[in-house]
């Protein structure tokens, strides 16, 4: 799915608008995401279009984010820290995918969440075997605290109780401070 930099925009206001009122209206989604009926009408017809937009969207996000990282080449650590800061450039849509779905059902309900898991998985076995990251630990179970954390960050954000100004380097700290293999 290929969306201009204003439809991306666009999705990312109505992803907020979304899980704020999550019984709203196409015309309050539109009010909340500053535009009219018709523009939102134009852009996807029906609400249950809108959350088929905005749930593919979000899948091409996540995928989009472990391929713009060489997550079997680069080095662990800034591995993670690109990892981070890349899904905290996507908050909205993360906010309602947490908001559509449960972190610990990606790649389990549906299988286009698969090849998302899977990478992380990869990474962090990669991670193991090079010695950053503990082996005590499974990498299906950094996976699922990587996304716990990130998703938990992301909607203690909106909610008004973590500032996004530390978001990244409280992850890393927090993901690291158990992740880390101990000399």
């Amino acid at each position: 799915m290929s969306l201009t930099p204003q439809d991306e925009r666009l999705i990312k206001a109505l992803a907020l608008a979304f899980v704020d009122r999550p019984r709203a209206t196409l015309k309050d989604l539109a009010e909340a995401a500053g535009v009219s009926k018709a523009t939102l009408h134009r852009f996807c017809g029906t609400r249950d279009k809108l959350v088929q937009l905005m749930e593919e969207h979000g899948d091409a996000v996540l995928n989009r984010t472990i391929q713009a990282i060489d997550l079997q080449q680069a080095e662990p650590m800034e591995a993670l820290r690109t990892l981070i800061a890349e899904h905290l450039a996507e908050r909205e849509m993360l906010v309602f995918l947490l908001f559509q779905y449960r972190p610990d059902t990606l790649g389990q309900e549906d299988a286009r969440w698969k090849s998302y898991t899977e990478a992380l998985d990869a990474f962090f076995l990669r991670g193991q075997q090079l010695g950053t990251f503990r082996i005590d630990i499974s990498a299906a179970v950094f996976t699922e605290l990587f996304l716990t954390l990130i998703f938990g960050m992301v909607d203690a954000e909106r909610r008004g109780r973590a500032a996004s100004a530390n978001s990244a380097k409280v992850l890393e700290q927090m993901f690291l401070h158990g992740a880390a293999a101990s000399a």
